[in-house]
């Protein structure tokens, strides 16, 4: 009796694999061996760098909360360390947006820490 191999499910997986890899460059985008470890290692990258995006804002929040302090004669941690101790419960999202885009809040949270 001759072997049966599914050849529909195995031509519909690599099917799969080889549509999620079109736009790559070269063998990456039509050579299935080549194609499927690129693809792995892709999913790999994006898992990674999805927790990485997250470092990266925060320093651009903390870019900017020092930027906007500096503004009123303070360092980011000089900043940092007054607002916990007047308990004001901002996180640096925040602080960065008022800082960006609401100046005058801004000056009064200095206002209350100093």
């Amino acid at each position: 009796m001759p072997r049966s191999v599914n050849a529909v499910a195995s031509r519909s997986r690599r099917k799969k694999i080889l549509s999620r890899t079109r736009g790559q460059f070269g063998r990456r985008k039509n050579v299935w061996t080549v194609a499927k470890n690129s693809y792995e290692k892709g999913l790999g990258y994006a898992y990674r760098d999805r927790k990485a995006k997250k470092a990266l804002y925060r320093q651009v929040w903390i870019a900017r909360i020092n930027a906007a302090a500096r503004m009123y004669g303070m360092s980011y941690s000089v900043f940092m360390g007054k607002i916990h101790k007047k308990g004001i419960e901002l996180n640096r999202k925040a602080l960065a947006d008022l800082a960006m885009n609401n100046h005058a809040a801004f000056k009064a949270i200095v206002d209350a820490i100093k």
